[in-house]
């Protein structure tokens, strides 16, 4: 036996921390948004997160992709998705921690906010998981509505214990709920849609109808029941497609495929075609797109939690291999321009988690202008920047790893591959800047109220005043706002931080904040701040130790 080296100056993988409690600013975050008293609790479950085991079952849902089953053995089609056993223990984690839906049916102040800090904190472990959890969550205020439907639902819907049984729902101890909207020739366009629904009798709303068509994207075709559009005599109509007949019988919904993604790996994303299959009618017939729109609002709030919590796991595993590595005879956390780049990492990651927890917090009041205007305007534009930014932060936190990052064994691949579905998903970047620019124009008020706030965050602050000023006439400048609209959502998204940051951060955060991003061009690459005094505050603070 003969050795030809010692291992050494590798930095350990990441094990037993708790993402809650070495967090200071989304601890600072939930206690001024209202959601002390769920502390202990999002406490416990980051211990839970935090651990080997948990690691473990994050890598390999990813590495165990699900698999469409079509037919049974005697050629019976079954269209069945087998997900790998980490699957169905990373969402019973979510089900425990009421994820899915206790904001809104175990309702009490801060319950958004809470259950956010919740999503955050699983999404820094594994993200795939979150996406039917986040369907199901925006599908509630959809379905109370439907008094009889969801006297159906209401007790599988507030259930704490993830049920994966292939059974129809009323055998169920808890429900998940999907989404599919887009077609082949559509898209973002869902005006374009094809599938057509005709009714089993007279129709209308709660009225029980026959779909034939196709949907390109069937989101968790796992989940217990979709909402789905479809078009009626009136226009693009919702719908409420269950996997299982009234009879006890499959529904009609043929998985064609399995999508090969990028990532998001651990999650079943499908092809599907209808062939005449059980809906009932949610809404009013001919405003399924309204319906689905409102439901967007949620699902775009969980894409910026989502970004943030991939941020934040990215930066607390760049801080924690600097520490670890020396290159040149020196610690790599203690060169200067590692620290640059990892203090700034720190502040952008602090600005997006203070941000989606304040977003959260607007949730709960939808009739205060204020809030309507963090919920209606700022949640898109935040949607676009965050999500976009996330991909390059990433990017920056797999080169602090060197070669390392690049190679499968680390989670640096899996998190950078998981970045761009939040981008992507519920309206790429042009479309949701659009939709900022609707949303500008159609809530005169709130945008008032908004502007208010940033004024009164910007007081005695030239920087914010200044670009607080710029966002001001561009919003005055109908005729170019389209050209300039991914601009506008990048301005709003910043001063929304820089307020934030400035009114309940600690000063050398928020300071290097305005600095960095609204008094220079910084925020290009990472590395970009002007002076190294707010390092040590912005990293001790980042990731202590």
């Amino acid at each position: 036996m003969w050795q030809t080296h010692e291992v050494f100056n590798q930095a350990p993988p990441l094990r037993g921390w708790n993402p809650f409690a070495s967090d200071a600013a989304l601890q600072a975050a939930i206690a001024r948004e209202g959601a002390a008293w769920h502390a202990e609790a999002l406490a416990r479950q980051g211990g839970i997160l935090g651990s080997a085991e948990t690691s473990e079952l994050a890598a390999s849902a990813e590495r165990r992709p699900p698999v469409l089953i079509s037919h049974d053995a005697s050629g019976q089609r079954i269209d069945r998705v087998v997900f790998d056993p980490a699957w169905t223990a990373l969402l019973r984690l979510l089900y425990r921690a009421g994820v899915h839906a206790s904001a809104w049916l175990e309702p009490r102040p801060g319950a958004h906010v809470a259950r956010a800090a919740a999503f955050f904190l699983h999404g820094q472990i594994e993200a795939g998981s979150l996406c039917p959890v986040t369907m199901t969550f925006a599908s509630i205020p959809i379905l109370q509505r439907e008094r009889a439907l969801f006297a159906t639902l209401a007790d599988r819907l507030r259930g704490r214990e993830y049920d994966a049984r292939e059974l129809p729902l009323s055998a169920k101890r808890s429900a998940m709920i999907g989404m599919g909207m887009t077609e082949k020739q559509g898209g973002s366009d869902l005006r374009s849609i094809t599938t057509s629904a005709r009714p089993l009798g007279a129709g209308g709303r709660g009225g029980h109808y026959a779909l034939v068509g196709h949907k390109w994207f069937f989101s968790a075709p796992g989940c217990d029941a979709h909402l789905v559009l479809a078009r009626t005599d009136e226009g693009p109509s919702c719908f409420f497609l269950p996997h299982w007949l009234p009879d006890g019988r499959r529904n009609h919904v043929r998985i064609q495929r399995l999508k090969d993604k990028l990532g998001n790996r651990s999650n079943a994303s499908a092809e599907v075609e209808f062939e005449d299959a059980f809906g009932v009618l949610v809404g009013e017939a001919g405003r399924g797109i309204a319906t689905i729109m409102e439901m967007a609002a949620q699902t775009r709030l969980d894409c910026v939690l989502g970004s943030a919590a991939l941020m934040r796991r990215a930066l607390v595993e760049a801080i924690h291999h600097a520490r670890h590595r020396s290159a040149f005879g020196r610690a790599l956390a203690t060169q200067p321009l590692m620290r640059n780049l990892l203090a700034e990492l720190a502040l952008e990651s602090e600005a997006a988690t203070a941000l989606a927890i304040r977003l959260a917090s607007a949730v709960a009041s939808p009739e205060d202008p204020l809030a309507r205007a963090w919920r209606r305007i700022v949640t898109p534009a935040a949607k676009f920047w965050i999500c976009k930014r996330a991909i390059a932060f990433i990017a920056e936190c797999m080169e602090v790893w060197g070669g390392n990052g690049y190679v499968e064994d680390g989670p640096m691949p899996r998190l950078y591959r998981e970045a761009p579905v939040n981008s992507i998903w519920e309206g790429s970047g042009n479309v949701i800047c659009l939709d900022v620019l609707r949303a500008l124009g159609r809530e005169p008020e709130a945008l008032e109220a908004l502007l208010a706030e940033f004024a009164d965050a910007a007081a005695g602050e030239p920087a914010m005043q200044r670009a607080l000023a710029g966002l001001a006439s561009q919003l005055h400048a109908p005729a170019d706002a389209q050209w300039h609209a991914r601009r506008t959502a990048m301005q709003l998204v910043l001063l929304a931080q820089a307020a934030l940051l400035r009114r309940h951060a600690p000063t050398v955060v928020a300071e290097t904040f305005i600095a960095a991003r609204l008094a220079t061009t910084g925020g290009q690459v990472g590395g970009l701040l002007a002076t190294p005094a707010a390092a040590q505050g912005l990293l001790a603070r980042a990731w202590p130790g």
